[in-house]
């Protein structure tokens, strides 16, 4: 019953590209391709590119 924010803060983590820098800041989301504020990047689409220098998804690393 307790809410602990533990786990669920994890799900709001800003993950940095490992190539260019960018940070992806669920918060803020990512507009300009179709990624509304407030989306985990764990929900982002695995074909989600970085918009900066267009790395994939998986070059991407927790903050």
């Amino acid at each position: 019953m307790s809410h602990r924010r533990g786990k669920g803060s994890q799900t709001m983590q800003q993950y940095v590209c490992q190539v260019c820098g960018y940070t992806y800041d669920p918060a803020q989301g990512d507009p300009d391709n179709g990624i509304q504020p407030g989306t985990p990047f764990e929900n982002l689409p695995d074909g989600y590119a970085c918009p900066l220098c267009g790395a994939g998804k998986d070059q991407f690393a927790a903050k």
